[in-house]
C-alpha cells in the first residue's frame, strides 16, 4: 500500500477546512463594518470544496493523486443588507437606518466549530497512517 496517497488525502481535507476556517473568521471580523475602503458593503464569503476524483480513483496511481485532489473556491454570497436602527451612526441613511452585512454570527460559530472538527478529524487519519507505516517497517526489518 501507498501510503503516500492517505496523506495526500489528509492534506487536501486540512488544507480546504484550514482556508473553511481563515473565511470564517473574516466574515466574523467584518460582521460589524459598515462600508469598506473602496466604499462598498462587505459581502460574506463561502468556502465550496469542489470534489476531486472518486474515493477509488485516489488510491488508482500515485502520479495523479494531487491533481485530482479536492479543490476549494471562495464564493461571495449576494445576500441582502441587515438593516439597523441607529440613528447616531455616521452611516445611517435618512430614516435613521445604517446597512450591515448579512452575517449571522451563529451560523458562523457553526461553520467555525464543523470545520474545526473536520480539521481534526483529518489529523487523526494522518496520524493513523503514519502509524500504519511505522508498524510496516517494524514488520519488515
Amino acid at each position: 500500500m501507498n501510503y503516500m496517497n492517505a496523506f495526500a488525502i489528509s492534506a487536501a481535507g486540512l488544507q480546504v477546512e484550514k482556508q473553511r476556517l481563515d473565511v470564517t473568521a473574516l466574515n466574523l471580523a467584518n460582521m460589524q463594518t459598515t462600508r469598506g475602503v473602496d466604499g462598498k458593503l462587505y459581502q460574506p464569503l463561502r468556502v465550496v470544496a469542489a470534489p476531486g476524483a472518486s474515493f477509488a480513483g485516489h488510491f488508482s496511481s500515485a502520479g495523479a493523486l494531487l491533481a485530482q485532489a479536492p479543490q476549494a473556491r471562495i464564493e461571495t454570497l449576494d445576500l441582502p443588507p441587515r438593516k439597523i436602527h441607529d440613528p447616531g451612526n455616521p452611516a445611517a441613511n435618512s430614516d435613521g437606518d445604517v446597512e450591515m452585512p448579512a452575517i449571522n454570527h451563529l451560523t458562523e460559530m457553526v461553520n467555525m466549530t464543523t470545520a474545526l472538527r473536520a480539521y481534526e478529524a483529518n489529523v487523526v487519519a494522518m496520524n493513523a497512517a503514519k502509524t500504519m507505516a511505522q508498524r510496516a517497517l517494524e514488520i519488515g526489518s
